[in-house]
């Protein structure tokens, strides 16, 4: 069709567009979250082009959760402190079992990829993901769009996206493919000072006074400082912590090292650069012969590495596609239990990251997203994934210290914090519906999510160092700032909660509002009061500046990790469900915590195995004082009934019983055996040329054998030949049959047996072939819309169709005559590939000078000495 912003004959082709997505819906199945951007849908960007098809992209596709509802009601019993579930989390395995993809739709999507021609590069079935890269031809062909180029009328700046929803061939839903667009560019959530300073026509000197207690050059604040500020204690460093930094890109670490020798401090966190989909850790500034700027990035390890200097671990996780990142924060261990991300980006859909949010509630993962730099949310001033309803949301306040290294003494609102009522229409959660939460005074929202949950110093007030180049004083602030600190800040409750013999806090929102309705808020939280940022300002209680203010130095650790003062132990077991086969055996760590003092050894044993099956455990006891790990191991007998059994392990200790359960299920042993299936089952052929079918075999109890591949049954002239010619052991896998048909080869239909042999067993699958006489190579061409308009200045493209019969085999060039001064044509592809059969975009562009009035186009297609042409009426107005 021919585009253009305006025109009745927009509305008649727009039609018939439609027509022509219900018939291919009917076909393909959706991806259920939206990939085409507003901007394109609404006419703020006009298409300009189409990638090159040879581009190659990478992909990261994202299977759905299995179980939604279940997934609901499970985060609903974690997170319930009457429930027996509160706290009893899941490992990423126990979650891919429970609620994640199964292992038969995960291998469907890597075939799906691979027979697609795209190369699958990365992902995991725990990870819910499978990475791919291809070029553009065939990510068009795979999911039924058109990769285009657009120009924003409001930016300076090509973008490339698809013209519609993706489908694909699959028999189920995906939940979203990433990388399809590249029109939202991920920014870090800090600000410079002069900067800052340069857009509101001011001094510098003028935004902010500077620090004048921090004990950082300039008086500068450090890390550190935030940590005698906000936690004020010693005790608790982060030990035995895991700590994530979301990121887009990698980072310098000379530059953390240049921080802390220039402070006088020394790092003893190990940190990890990892790279979740190839995207290169390393980040050097221009200035040192690269381009890429680690500002965020060092700042981020700073401030994390300043509130809890004994991590275990802080890990970096970079890559270029947001699910991709989270998917391996998701995964990895060790899991980090605190994350911190201080990057904002627009999504096409604000529900894209929803699943792996959920997955993080379910594992005890908290997510802390910085809430932005520019004031009050809006649709120009985007505030997600901070105002995703599953993240922690932290906004920005101006902190003054006693003292160098000092404890807390004052705080306002910073001018700059994000915050607001989500510009994404996301739903109030449950723990802002709380009575007192919303109210007249702060004016959030009674149906959509407020932000931010919680704040921290993001004044211009901090010392930072990055590119390798002189550090800075009193030049940053932001919410980027604020995040990683109290992601680190949550690590010392978790520490505690390690020490009680207690699991990780999880999504510390719906415990936090819960207990700032009550008269503990005082003692948990330095309620901001005073400050304004946009059209919100700090008030009593939860504002939609600060949230609920800034982390009372112990006071909220004890609220959220009570220390236990009776002995106590508890007991768990992972995995959860352990399945063996018959004559086989299983096993499943059983580890114990302790807390209140308890101090015994603690005996374990099991009860409700069924007959045949054995439960041994080693050791047979945890020592004293009682925490650790023992091996169980599910010995199954041949003669065991198949079944699922609830197995109980108790483990017995200092007058205490505590009790886990194991399901168990006992499977039949299978007979070695494979399928074989060829697709499509039906191949038609012209004299003298060829045609394919996919064999695919499939192996199930045990089998693992080459199988070789044969053919039967084919007449004289036709051969058939597979590659491979063999599926390699285990025996699961594809091979291409392709039928040779010589000129001779009588025209008929003829029942071709492919065979498959190994491991003794021999199966066939049937194609039938279809030899056609060959006639006079022909083909035709035609174009549509044939007529349409574009507006002087507009440009808009048609569509090119050429169709082959009678053997034509041959490339078929496009090109056209006809087309007046100021009118521009191209064709894309310019030729369609032999044999001949394909559609061409005809890009159209009408200069402002072009004359108006109707013009009839010839376009010419060429090929194997044949020509045809079509014509196009083009209609130029005002």
């Amino acid at each position: 069709m021919i585009r253009r912003k305006i025109g009745q004959f927009l509305v008649a082709v727009a039609a018939l567009v439609s027509l022509s997505m219900v018939s291919i819906d009917s076909r393909a199945q959706t991806v259920l979250t939206h990939h085409v951007r507003e901007a394109t849908l609404q006419g703020q960007a006009r298409v300009v082009g189409r990638l090159p098809a040879t581009q190659s992209l990478q992909l990261d596709i994202v299977l759905p959760l299995r179980d939604p509802a279940g997934l609901t009601a499970f985060l609903k019993e974690i997170n319930d402190p009457a429930n027996p579930s509160f706290r009893h989390f899941l490992t990423p395995r126990e979650f891919t079992a429970r609620f994640g993809p199964t292992q038969e739709d995960y291998d469907a999507v890597v075939r799906f990829a691979q027979t697609n021609g795209l190369t699958v590069v990365g992902g995991s079935r725990d990870g819910m993901e499978v990475q791919v890269r291809g070029p553009v031809s065939a990510i068009e062909a795979a999911l039924h769009l058109t990769m285009r180029t657009y120009q924003l009328a409001t930016e300076n700046r090509i973008f490339y996206a698809p013209d519609r929803e993706p489908t694909t061939d699959l028999g189920f839903p995906l939940w979203h493919v990433s990388g399809l667009d590249n029109f939202s560019i991920p920014h870090p959530m800090y600000v410079k000072r002069s900067d800052y300073a340069k857009a509101h026509g001011i001094a510098p000197d003028a935004v902010v006074t500077h620090a004048t207690t921090g004990s950082g050059p300039s008086a500068s604040f450090l890390g550190s400082d935030m940590r005698a500020a906000y936690y004020g204690g010693t005790a608790l460093t982060g030990a035995g912590q895991n700590l994530g930094l979301f990121e887009y890109l990698g980072t310098d670490l000379s530059d953390l090292d240049t921080y802390f020798s220039n402070v006088g401090q020394t790092n003893n966190v190990p940190i990890t650069l990892l790279s979740t989909d190839g995207t290169s850790t390393s980040c050097v500034d221009s200035r040192a012969g690269g381009d890429c700027d680690d500002t965020e990035q060092t700042l981020d390890m700073t401030q994390a590495i300043g509130m809890a200097p004994g991590l275990s671990s802080l890990v970096m996780y970079i890559g270029s596609t947001d699910t991709a990142i989270i998917s391996a924060m998701t995964t990895h261990s060790p899991l980090p239990t605190t994350i911190g991300c201080s990057w904002g980006w627009t999504p096409a859909d604000p529900t894209t990251l929803d699943p792996y949010f959920e997955k993080m509630a379910a594992q005890g993962q908290n997510f802390f997203a910085a809430s932005g730099d520019s004031s009050t949310w809006s649709s120009s001033n985007e505030a997600w994934p901070a105002d995703d309803a599953h993240v922690v949301s932290v906004g920005g306040t101006d902190l003054t210290t006693a003292s160098a290294a000092g404890p807390w003494k004052s705080e306002t609102a910073w001018t700059d914090s994000g915050g607001g009522i989500s510009p994404d229409g996301i739903a109030i959660p449950a723990w802002q519906q709380l009575s007192g939460v919303i109210n007249s005074s702060n004016k959030g929202s009674t149906t959509l999510r407020n932000g931010p949950d919680v704040s921290a110093n993001a004044n211009f007030t901090f010392y930072t160092c990055a590119d390798q180049t002189a550090c800075l004083a009193n030049e940053y602030g932001g919410t980027s700032f604020a995040t990683p600190m109290w992601a680190a800040y949550i690590a010392l409750a978790n520490e505690q909660l390690a020490n009680n013999g207690q699991a990780t806090l999880g999504f510390i929102n719906p415990t936090i509002y819960a207990q700032n309705v009550t008269s503990a808020y005082g003692t948990d939280f330095h309620d901001i009061t005073s400050g304004t940022s946009g059209s919100y300002s700090a008030v009593v209680g939860y504002d939609l500046v600060t949230g609920w203010g800034s982390p009372n130095g112990t006071g909220l650790i004890n609220a959220l990790a009570p220390a236990s003062t009776t002995p106590a132990f508890n007991i768990s077991a992972s995995p959860t469900a352990v399945s063996v086969v018959q004559g086989s055996s299983g096993t499943s760590t059983v580890t114990t915590a302790v807390s209140g003092g308890f101090s015994s050894a603690i005996a374990l044993t099991a009860s409700g195995q069924p007959t045949g099956v054995t439960v041994s455990f080693s050791p047979t006891s945890i020592a004293a004082p009682g925490a650790g790990t023992s091996t169980a191991t599910f010995t199954v007998a041949s003669t065991t009934a198949a079944g699922t059994y609830a197995i109980t392990v108790t483990g017995t200790g200092g007058g205490l019983t505590e009790t886990a359960s194991v399901s168990l299920t006992v499977t039949a042993a299978g007979t070695p055996a494979f399928t074989l299936s060829a697709s499509p089952t039906s191949v038609s052929v012209v004299q003298g040329s060829s045609g394919t079918s996919t064999v695919t075999t499939a192996v199930s109890g045990g089998f693992s054998s080459a199988i070789a591949l044969t053919a039967s049954g084919q007449p004289t002239g036709v051969t058939v030949a597979f590659n491979p010619t063999s599926i390699a052991a285990p025996g699961s896998g594809t091979s291409t049959a392709t039928f040779t048909v010589a000129s001779t080869a009588a025209a008929g239909t003829y029942a071709i047996s492919v065979t498959g042999t190994g491991g003794g067993i021999t199966h066939t699958a049937t194609v039938s072939l279809t030899v056609t006489a060959a006639t006079s190579g022909a083909f035709t061409v035609s174009v549509s819309p044939s007529a349409g308009y574009l507006d002087q200045g507009q440009s808009g493209y048609a569509v090119v169709t050429t169709k082959v019969s009678g053997g034509f085999d041959s490339a078929v060039a496009l090109s056209a005559t006809g087309q007046p001064s100021g009118v521009t044509v191209s064709f894309s592809p310019a030729s369609i590939a032999a044999p001949g059969s394909g559609k061409s975009d005809m890009d159209i562009t009408v200069a402002r000078s072009a004359a108006t009035g109707t013009y009839p186009i010839t376009i010419t297609a060429t090929g194997g000495g044949v020509t045809h042409t079509t014509t196009l009426s083009l209609q130029v107005r005002r």
